[in-house]
């Protein structure tokens, strides 16, 4: 079986650029007016939800396809997901006519399940957390032989997410700051991995939702916790990290400067602010950063990068948070 590494640094993230070119695509970067009025600072947004399958995810499956053998080509991969690796992995696999099954618990939206329906991948709807999801992913694993990419604790995948981080310092490369979203850490350590390898200078601030923020908790507690997974605007930032994590609690706990929490109704905030100012349709995981700020949670000093790491959310409930309808539901 071969050895997991430890860490991802600058070397890895860049030998897996070279593997999903032409996979991926390098999305944009735009200056941000009302943001940038508002901070006393330029705020850029990195358009990461501009991405193939509507999010950052599918840079760390891409990688993760490549590196494989062609003995587990044949097994095919297996996965748990709140839905957005799960479409990633699905379209990776797909390309290169792999097996996919992807396990997924009831907590995750039914606009999420069809996109990955349409690519033709095995689903598995199990239990109402990603550790339920994951049990499954463990059986398939053992009893089916199939190889498990998971969202977010493997090097190939972190690796594979940091690439989002060296186009934002080749695109703003006096950035002062990057906020990412934070959930089981795979694109914060990786982004952190590339920024802090290219400019050690520059901040990077881990941003999640207060409704069960599994790796903040972690963190607190100095080594991977369990905690409630709740349904939540961010739902792609739900699950836990692992309590064997191996890799990304250790990066984050190692990279980031600070993480910051939002309550639903700041969450909202940062979709209908994306929607009204910025004209971009973001979910609440891609909105975090914007809420962050909007909020006040986070302190600018110098030129800033948010990251709206995806774009899949459900229309009806996209609409219902712009016309204000669902702040007293989910901010309670």
């Amino acid at each position: 079986m071969p050895v997991i590494e430890t860490t991802v640094e600058l070397q890895h993230i860049r030998a897996a650029r070279e593997r999903i070119a032409g996979k991926v695509e390098r999305t944009p970067i735009v200056l941000s007016q009302s943001l940038s009025d508002r901070a006393g600072r330029p705020v850029y947004l990195k358009l990461e939800h501009h991405q193939t399958t509507g999010a950052f995810k599918l840079r760390g499956a891409s990688n993760a396809i490549a590196a494989l053998s062609a003995e587990e080509k044949l097994r095919g991969v297996v996965a748990a997901s709140t839905g957005n690796h799960g479409r990633a992995l699905a379209h990776a696999a797909k390309l290169e006519g792999i097996r996919a099954v992807i396990c997924m618990s009831r907590l995750v939206p039914e606009n999420k399940l069809d996109a990955i329906r349409r690519l033709d991948a095995d689903i598995r709807i199990v239990g109402n957390s990603q550790d339920d999801a994951q049990q499954e992913v463990d059986r398939l694993v053992a009893d089916e032989g199939l190889v498990m990419l998971p969202p977010f604790d493997h090097p190939d995948i972190v690796a594979g997410q940091g690439t989002l981080g060296l186009e934002i310092m080749e695109q703003v490369p006096d950035a002062a700051s990057v906020l990412v979203p934070l959930s089981g850490g795979g694109l914060a350590a990786g982004v952190a991995a590339a920024v802090k390898g290219m400019s050690p200078g520059t901040k990077v601030i881990g941003i999640s939702m207060a409704r069960g923020a599994a790796m903040k908790a972690s963190l607190d507690a100095r080594r991977p916790v369990q905690v409630e997974e709740l349904p939540t605007l961010a739902d792609s930032l739900g699950g836990g990290i692992g309590l064997d994590n191996r890799l990304t609690f250790a990066m984050c706990r190692d990279l980031l400067d600070d993480v910051v929490l939002l309550a639903e109704d700041e969450i909202a905030a940062g979709i209908r602010h994306a929607y009204e100012e910025e004209r971009e349709i973001v979910e609440g995981a891609g909105a975090v950063g914007i809420g962050a700020l909007l909020a006040g949670k986070v302190k600018v000093s110098g030129p800033t990068v948010l990251i709206l790491s995806g774009k899949n959310i459900d229309m009806s409930l996209h609409r219902r948070i712009v016309c204000g309808e669902i702040i007293a539901e989910r901010a309670a």
